[in-house]
This record gives C-alpha cells, sequence and structure tokens, in this order.
C-alpha cells in the first residue's frame, strides 16, 4: 500500500465535513419540500445530493486522486479499470432516512487502492459525529467534528475503535432501516441456536457498518442490493477497527472498482 499524506487525509475530512454542512443548510431548511421521493431536479434531496457532490469532488481535485461518486458523471469502466488509487464517494448516503428526516444519512469517502478500501471517513451532519478509519492509525470516532478537525484531532482527541463489545448476554444485530429482505430474517433465523439472546435493531445509512466497528452491534447482515460507493468508507473504517466486510460464504471480502459496481451480499463482523 502506498503512504497516504496528512494533508490528502486532511482535505477528505475537510471535503466530509463541509458537504454535510451544506446537506443540513438545506435537510433544516423550512421550505424544503420532503414530500418529493424521487430525484426531481427540484427536490430538497436532489439538490443535497448535487450540493454535496460538488462541495466534496471540488476539495479532492486538488489531491490529483480520479473520483468515482454515485452523484459524478457516469465513468465506463474502461476508462477507471487501469486505476490503482482513486476516491470513491457517496455525498448522501441514506436517502429514505433523509427524506423521512430522522438524521440517519451520512456523507462516505473512501480511498481505494488496488481494490481495497485504505481510508474511510463517514461524517453524519445531525450529530456532527465523524468516523474515521485507516490500517496505520486504526479507527476513531469524534462526537462533535467541526470544519478545523484534523487528523491530529481524530489521533488526540476521538475515541479509538472499537470501544468494546455489545453486551456479552445478548448478540446484537444491526439492520437496514428500509430494507429488511427475506433472506436476511433466514440468515438471523439460523444464528439463534449459537445465542440464547438476539436483539435486532434498525439503523438507516452506513451507519450500520460504524455500530459493528465501535462494538456496538456484533454483526451486520446485508442481503439486500447496495453499491460500491454505500461501503467502501464503512469498510475501511471496519478493517482499522479490526473487523471484515465478508462474502456471505465467508471466502474472503469485498473487493471494489469491479466493472458492475453493484456490491455481492455481505456480512460485517
Amino acid at each position: 500500500m502506498n503512504t497516504i499524506s496528512t494533508n490528502t487525509i486532511n482535505t477528505a475530512i475537510n471535503a466530509a465535513i463541509k458537504a454535510g454542512k451544506e446537506i443540513l443548510n438545506i435537510y433544516n431548511d423550512p421550505d424544503s419540500d420532503f414530500s418529493i421521493e424521487r430525484k426531481a431536479d427540484n427536490s430538497p434531496l436532489t439538490i443535497a445530493d448535487k450540493t454535496s457532490h460538488r462541495v466534496i469532488a471540488d476539495l479532492l481535485a486538488d489531491t490529483g486522486i480520479p473520483i468515482l461518486s454515485e452523484e459524478g458523471k457516469a465513468i465506463s469502466y474502461e476508462e477507471r479499470k487501469d486505476w490503482k488509487r482513486f476516491w470513491l464517494i457517496d455525498p448522501l448516503d441514506g436517502t429514505k432516512e433523509f427524506i423521512k428526516k430522522n438524521g440517519e444519512f451520512t456523507v462516505n469517502i473512501a480511498l481505494v487502492e488496488d481494490q481495497v478500501p485504505v481510508l474511510g471517513i463517514i461524517y453524519v451532519p445531525v450529530t456532527g459525529i465523524l468516523y474515521y478509519g485507516a490500517p496505520k492509525t486504526g479507527a476513531r470516532k469524534l462526537e462533535k467534528a467541526d470544519e478545523d478537525c484534523t487528523l491530529e484531532t481524530l489521533t488526540t482527541s476521538g475515541i479509538k475503535l472499537p470501544v468494546s463489545g455489545s453486551d456479552e448476554t445478548t448478540f446484537k444485530i444491526v439492520g437496514s432501516r428500509s430494507h429488511m429482505s427475506v433472506e436476511t430474517q433466514e440468515y438471523i433465523d439460523k444464528l439463534r441456536p449459537d445465542h440464547s439472546q438476539i436483539e435486532i435493531v434498525s439503523r438507516g445509512s452506513s451507519l450500520k457498518i460504524c455500530m459493528v466497528a465501535e462494538g456496538s452491534a456484533d454483526e451486520y447482515p446485508r442481503f439486500g442490493p447496495t453499491m460500491e460507493w454505500d461501503t467502501a468508507a464503512g469498510h475501511a473504517i471496519a478493517n482499522a477497527a479490526g473487523k471484515k466486510l465478508w462474502l456471505t460464504d465467508f471466502s474472503r471480502e469485498l473487493r471494489y472498482n469491479k466493472e458492475n459496481l453493484l456490491n455481492p451480499y455481505f456480512v460485517v463482523k
């Protein structure tokens, strides 16, 4: 793995926080019409997506590293297949949570190298919480991240992850607040003989992966569709916390920059 410079990391942290602040302005605007669920050009969701993308793309451009974003222009596999290192971003993860106004949406920024996420930053605009993960520094959680936040802030003031395991008497599984599939339920049922008590917690967006990384949940099984930008930042944070995003047969972890950007089903543990 190539060394990631402190300046590059700080640029990405700043991009996530600034984008989150812009999203929050739209989210809290009393004139925003949240009855529009589709990404119509005039919906607050679309405005928030595009504004966040623009802020992040403008700041990350200074790093000279190519960007693949959910909201950016479509980039062909022919163009990106030889990328050794690139930014993979979701400017606003948690569409349904944003529309429902429950606060459980995030800004996701990952740096992917040779199909592996090596840096992950997840910012939660409503709470100001920032999650961070990279191999050399480990995983950190900062409760209140402002625009002056840097890698030094995270290492000196952030909480090292995982904080602790969940309650030993209860096996805690985190699932999607909006996408609980039949396959997920079947997977959970297979775990029941090994655990006297199973608690299922619903959470939106990439916060589900963060819960496993911080130790407040034991597993996150996902038997439903996700895209690479949905998981890459959380994947890097989970890895830095000693967790993995496994394929459901536990043969290997998820890989990135595939020709088809749709993820296979996975389990975080």
